[in-house]
C-alpha cells in the first residue's frame, strides 16, 4: 500500500484533516442542539435560539463541505491506486517467462488485473472515506456521552463490545468464503473462456450438453459461495440495527426516568441520543469497512502472488557460466552466428528433460531446418534463442556472446520470430505489420506483403492495408494469418529469423514460391526453420533431426537419407520416391 500511496502524501493527509473536521462538526452538532433545548426552548428564550440556529446551521454546512471534499480526494487516489496497481500488475505479467504465465494460468491472470484489482480499489474508497471519521466520531462519541450522563452510559459500555463481537464472529467467517469465491470465480472464467474459444470443436463433436453441464457444476458452486457470504453480510445490518433499537429504547427508558427524577436534563437526553447514534453509525461504517476488508485482503494476496513471482528468464548476466564474460554486452551485430553448446531444458520437476545435449552451428547465410515428431522438443528448441525460456544446461552463443549477457531487448531486437501460433492483434493490417517495423512505409509494407505471397487475398481487400483484422486474426483463414505473420517478420530486416512451424497452413504451389522469395531477402541472415513436413526442409543447408529431445542425426538432405534411419524413415512416411533411398 506504501508504494501505491507515492506521490499521493498531501492528499492523503488532507483527505485525513477533512475527515477531522467532518467528524469534529458531527460530534458539535448534539451540543449545540441541546443547548437550544435547554437554554432556548426550555426557556423560552427566542434570541438564543436565533444565536445557537445560526451557529448550528455553520457547522452543518462545514460538516457537509468536508464530507463533500474528503469523499471526492477519496475516491480520486482509490482511482489512482487501481490504476497503478493494474499497470504494475501487467508489467509484471510482461516480464514473466511463457512457462511463469502457465504456472498461474491466463484467466487467473486476467481475473487478477480485472477483478482482483477492482475489489482493493473499492476498498481504498471507503477507506479513505470512512477510516479517519468513523473511529473519531465513535471515540468522541464515547467520551462526549459520558460527559452529558455517566449513569446511562452503562448502555454504552455493554452495546459497543457486543456490536464489536457481532462483526467479528461475521468477518472471520467470510475470509475463507471470499478467498473460496475467487477460485471458483478463476475456475468458472477458464471453463467460459475454453467454450467461447472452442466453441467449433464443441459444436461438431455435439458437446454442447456435456459443456452446459460442466459450466453450470462451477457456476452453481459459485453462486452457493455468494449466496453464503451475502447471507452473512445481509445478515449483519439487521443484527446491529435490532441491538441499536434495544439500546435506544433502553436509554429513553432510562433517560425518561432520570429526567423526571430532576437528575438530567431534556437536552443532555436528546444529546445523549444523538451521540449513541453517532456511535452506532461509528461501528456500521466499520462494518462497511470490514465487509469489504475480507475481498480486498484475499484479493491483496493473490495479485501479491504474482508481483512476487521472479520471472524465471531474468534480464541479467548473472546467470553466465565462468567460461564468459559475467558483464552484460551489447547485441551482435550481423552476421549472426547461433551456437548450442551443450544444450538441454527441463521444466521444474519434471520426470525427463525436454531437450537434452543440443549442440549445432547455425551459419550466417544459411538455413538450419529442425526436423522431429511431435513433442521431439523443436518448438522448445526455438524458444531458447530468444529466451522465452531459459536452458538448464550448457549454453547458446550469437556472434560469440552468451545470450544470457545481453540485455533481452537487445536480444530479441537482433531476430524476427514467425510463432508457431500465428497471432494477429486487433487493428488493421498496416498496423499489425508495423509492429516489428514501427516506421515503415507503405512501399515497405506493400513489399513485404510481396515477398509473403498475400497480394492474391490483397487485393481482394477494399480497403487494403486498412482492412481492419479482429482479435486474433478471425476473419483470416489460417494461411492468410501465417502470411501476414511472415511479412511481419520480414519488415524486422534483422540478421537471425525464426519460423516456428510457419508454413504448415500453406499449399505446396504458395509455399514453393514463398521459399524462393525468403532466399532471395534473407540471402545473407541465419534462418532457423522448425517444421514437420520434409518438403519444408530438404532444401537447408542443415537438418537438425530430433528425436524424443535429443539431436539424434545433422546434415543435409542427401547426407541424412544415407545415415540416419529416423530421418529416412520420416521421408519414406511423406514423400513417395522413385527408386531406393
Amino acid at each position: 500500500m506504501r508504494r501505491l500511496l507515492e506521490g499521493q502524501g498531501r492528499r492523503v493527509g488532507f483527505i485525513v484533516l477533512l475527515q477531522l473536521v467532518q467528524a469534529a462538526a458531527n460530534l458539535l452538532l448534539p451540543t449545540v442542539n441541546a443547548a437550544i433545548i435547554d437554554h432556548g426552548i426550555v426557556a423560552g428564550n427566542t434570541e438564543v435560539i436565533a444565536r445557537l440556529g445560526a451557529v448550528m446551521a455553520v457547522i452543518a454546512a462545514v460538516q457537509a463541505a468536508s464530507a463533500v471534499a474528503a469523499g471526492y480526494l477519496g475516491a480520486l487516489v482509490a482511482m489512482r491506486i487501481g490504476r497503478r496497481l493494474r499497470a504494475e500488475i501487467f508489467t509484471k505479467v510482461q516480464s514473466l517467462s511463457s512457462q511463469d504465465v502457465a504456472l498461474f494460468g491466463t484467466q487467473s491472470l486476467t481475473t487478477r488485473a480485472t477483478n482482483d484489482a477492482q475489489q482493493i480499489q473499492a476498498f481504498a474508497v471507503l477507506v479513505f472515506t470512512m477510516l479517519v471519521a468513523g473511529p473519531a466520531m465513535g471515540l468522541g462519541g464515547i467520551i462526549l456521552a459520558l460527559q452529558q450522563d455517566a449513569a446511562l452510559s452503562v448502555v454504552v459500555i455493554v452495546v459497543v463490545p457486543l456490536l464489536l463481537l457481532i462483526m467479528y464472529l461475521i468477518v472471520r467467517r467470510l475470509i475463507p468464503l471470499y478467498r473460496e469465491g475467487q477460485d471458483l470465480l478463476d475456475r468458472a472464467g477458464g471453463i467460459l473462456r475454453e467454450q467461447i474459444i472452442g466453441v467449433d470443436v464443441i459444436r461438431a463433436f455435439v458437446r454442447q450438453d456435456h459443456e452446459v453441464r460442466r459450466f453450470a457444476a462451477t457456476n452453481a458452486g459459485l453462486t452457493a459461495n455468494n449466496l453464503q457470504s451475502a447471507l452473512l453480510v445481509a445478515g449483519m445490518l439487521p443484527m446491529i440495527m435490532l441491538v441499536v433499537n434495544i439500546s435506544s429504547v433502553a436509554i429513553v427508558w432510562f433517560g425518561g426516568h432520570r429526567i423526571q427524577a430532576g437528575q438530567m436534563n431534556l437536552g443532555a437526553l436528546t444529546a445523549f441520543i444523538t451521540y449513541i447514534m453517532q456511535i452506532l453509525l461509528a461501528i456500521m461504517m466499520a462494518m462497511y469497512v470490514l465487509m469489504t476488508a475480507p475481498r480486498a485482503a484475499v484479493c491483496a494476496e493473490r495479485i501479491q502472488a504474482v508481483l512476487d513471482t521472479e520471472p524465471s528468464v531474468r534480464d541479467t548476466a548473472a546467470h553466465l557460466t565462468a567460461v564468459h564474460s559475467p558483464a552484460p554486452t551489447k547485441a551482435p551485430a550481423p552476421p549472426a552466428r547461433l551456437e548450442f553448446h551443450g544444450v538441454g531444458f527441463s521444466y521444474p520437476g519434471a520426470e525427463a528433460p525436454v531437450l537434452a545435449d543440443i549442440s549445432f552451428t547455425a551459419a550466417p547465410g544459411t538455413t538450419t531446418a529442425v526436423l522431429g515428431a511431435t513433442g521431439s522438443g523443436k518448438t522448445t528448441l526455438l524458444n531458447l534463442v530468444p529466451r522465452f525460456l531459459d536452458p538448464t544446461e550448457g549454453h547458446i552463443t550469437i556472434a560469440g556472446h552468451d545470450i544470457r549477457g545481453l540485455p533481452l531487448d537487445q536480444l530479441r531486437a537482433g531476430m524476427a520470430i514467425v510463432p508457431q501460433h500465428s497471432h494477429l492483434f486487433t487493428g488493421t493490417i498496416a498496423e499489425n505489420l508495423r509492429m516489428a517495423a514501427p516506421g515503415a512505409g507503405d512501399e515497405e509494407l506493400w513489399s513485404a506483403l510481396e515477398d509473403a505471397q498475400t497480394l492474391r487475398f490483397m487485393r481482394d481487400l477494399p480497403l487494403g492495408l486498412a482492412t481492419p483484422v479482429g482479435q486474433g486474426g478471425a476473419s483470416l483463414s489460417g494461411g492468410q494469418r501465417q502470411r501476414l505473420c511472415i511479412a511481419r517478420a520480414l519488415l524486422r530486416q534483422a540478421p537471425l529469423y525464426l519460423f516456428d512451424d510457419s508454413f504448415s497452413a500453406l499449399d505446396y504451389d504458395t509455399d514453393t514460391r514463398l521459399r524462393d522469395a525468403l532466399d532471395r531477402r534473407l540471402g545473407g541472415a541465419t534462418v532457423i526453420i522448425v517444421a514437420e513436413r520434409i518438403s519444408a526442409v530438404e532444401g537447408a543447408d542443415l537438418i537438425l533431426v530430433l528425436d524424443d529431445g535429443r539431436l539424434v542425426a545433422q546434415g543435409t538432405h542427401q547426407e541424412l537419407l544415407s545415415t540416419s534411419a529416423t530421418y529416412r524413415e520420416i521421408a519414406e512416411s511423406q514423400l513417395v520416391l522413385d527408386g531406393p533411398l
